[in-house]
């Protein structure tokens, strides 16, 4: 990752953190406009987008976060999360049960829970 990429990583991470996640959005846009290819950086923006409720966005970018790296936990429960959103249920227990066996995080678990429940399964 160039030294310019990392600055506008951590620089949209600092603005998510502190609950800016439009202008963490903005600043992440750039990043990955310089290195699409970097998972870190597309799973970053998608969590921007998400909390933005920009969820079709957010998919995408998942989506593409996924492909790069199948096996970041976090990726998956926020497909999973961007699907129970969009009222694809299947599709969010599919990712949320593959962020559960990546991952033992209780938020993780909860949300599969609450996705079966509304599914009746």
């Amino acid at each position: 990752m160039s030294e310019l990429v990392y600055r506008l990583y951590e620089q949209g991470r600092s603005q998510l953190a502190a609950g800016n996640p439009a202008s963490a959005a903005e600043v992440l846009e750039l990043a990955v406009e310089h290195e699409p290819h970097k998972a870190s950086l597309r799973e970053t923006l998608a969590r921007a987008y998400f909390a933005t409720s920009r969820v079709a966005p957010a998919r995408r970018e998942f989506e593409r976060t996924v492909e790069l790296d199948p096996t970041d936990p976090y990726a998956h429960f926020g497909l999973g999360r961007c699907y129970e959103r969009e009222g694809d249920l299947q599709g969010a227990a599919k990712h949320l049960k593959l962020a559960c066996a990546l991952s033992q995080r209780e938020e993780y678990h909860q949300a599969l829970r609450r996705v079966e429940s509304r599914r009746g399964d």
